[in-house]
């Protein structure tokens, strides 16, 4: 089970990696501290200000370095323990971690869908527009920018149509591999992480697997192998 210690460690920084990526495709990088990773820039939409790194970071750290006067400031509070209601923040939502061991052998991806990374703007374009399922508040969000990230892979599942039906973004560290904005445009959640993680055992052999989630996406992700671990909270300011 992943718990508090190496592996909620590396899943908190694994996804303050990816929210870096998605900023500094903005044209917007962060910076990496010793328990704290934080951008002093208003983050792109959905993406939080600050995320912590470890159990010791403060209200004063995540704080100290961000941009609180702008609207929408957030914060990801990987493991659970900061209260940051008396500095006008409220809980956006709250999630579990989310741990699958490397895997020896892939298991096999369902027939009717075929999952590839995404290589063209084109394509990730048609990606995107799946991801956000109408939300044209969202448009614009993946920016070809993140193709030539070394680190991320947009992963599309594709139907026999052609259609963009599932998706998810991997990001790779030196000890994991993480899954975020997974989708199944269907859907269908359990064939969604299925696909998802068939592919990931295929294309990075022997990496365990984080992420976290909540609600559907969360008890799919069990369904599939997943081990849900420890609480994160994400707070905005009201």
């Amino acid at each position: 089970m992943i718990s508090q210690s190496h592996d909620i460690y590396a899943a908190a920084r694994n996804n303050a990696q990816w929210c870096d990526a998605m900023c500094r495709a903005h044209g917007t990088p962060g910076v990496f501290g010793e328990r704290v990773w934080s951008s002093e820039r208003r983050t792109p939409p959905l993406y939080p200000d600050a995320v912590t790194l470890t159990q010791g970071a403060t209200a004063g750290e995540v704080l100290g370095e961000i941009d609180r006067d702008a609207p929408g400031c957030s914060v990801k509070d990987s493991f659970g323990q900061l209260d940051l209601s008396a500095d006008g923040f409220d809980v956006l939502f709250e999630a579990r971690w989310l741990h699958r061991p490397a895997v020896l052998i892939a298991p096999v991806s369902p027939d009717d869908v075929t999952w590839r990374p995404v290589r063209t703007a084109r394509s990730l374009a048609a990606w995107a527009t799946a991801w956000r399922d109408g939300d044209d508040s969202l448009a614009g969000l993946f920016r070809p920018e993140l193709l030539a990230d070394r680190a991320t892979t947009v992963l599309a599942g594709t139907a026999k149509d052609g259609r963009t039906v599932a998706g998810a973004v991997v990001t790779r560290s030196e000890s994991v591999v993480g899954v975020s904005n997974l989708f199944g445009s269907d859907g269908d959640l359990d064939s969604a992480w299925a696909g998802c993680l068939a592919t990931v055992a295929h294309l990075w052999p022997g990496m365990p697997v984080v992420g976290y989630e909540h609600g559907d996406s969360l008890a799919a992700a069990t369904r599939q192998g997943c081990v849900p671990g420890g609480v994160l909270r994400v707070w905005l300011a009201a």
